[in-house]
């Protein structure tokens, strides 16, 4: 079986295949195209990971800081969500330094999702609950970055 037909029929086998290529410098027998097809995914996933929890982030934040009204056992959950996914955030930054330069453009693009996520959440609110008009969420994100990534920092 050739190394392109392992790719499409055991893709852990052409996983470690490739890796075995590598270790023995057999460069010449690499499968160049899917190797670089799955480098390019690899760093395509970790700004996609980066993107998600800066929109969960973000929509607790803001939920945070517009639903201040809301049941402590609400606000609770939001701020559980807060801690753990700014930790997600800082945890990526750190492994990955070279995901910070991205980070603007990331919080651009997950703001949009964020406001939408935190609009369509304060929509299912019950029991009394006050559900915030639409044009309370702001249309681009009123946190810095450094709001963002303080840990201390809850809107």
């Amino acid at each position: 079986m050739t190394i392109k037909a392992l790719y499409e029929q055991d893709f852990q086998q052409w996983i470690e295949q490739t890796i075995e290529q590598l270790q023995n410098s057999d460069f010449s027998s690499l499968d160049i195209e899917h190797l670089i097809e799955e480098l390019t995914d690899l760093g395509k996933s970790e700004k996609r990971a980066l993107k998600s929890n800066l929109m969960v982030l973000l929509a607790h934040l803001l939920k945070l800081n517009i639903q201040h009204d809301a049941p402590e056992t609400m606000k609770s959950s939001w701020y559980n969500s807060v801690l753990e996914h700014r930790k997600r955030v800082l945890v990526d930054l750190e492994d990955t330094p070279s995901l910070k330069p991205y980070l603007t453009t990331a919080i651009e693009q997950a703001y949009p999702n964020a406001r939408d996520l935190a609009i369509a959440q304060s929509q299912l609110a019950k029991f009394g609950v006050r559900v915030p008009k639409e044009k309370e969420y702001p249309i681009v994100c009123p946190f810095t970055i450094e709001q963002i990534l303080d840990e201390e920092f809850y809107g």
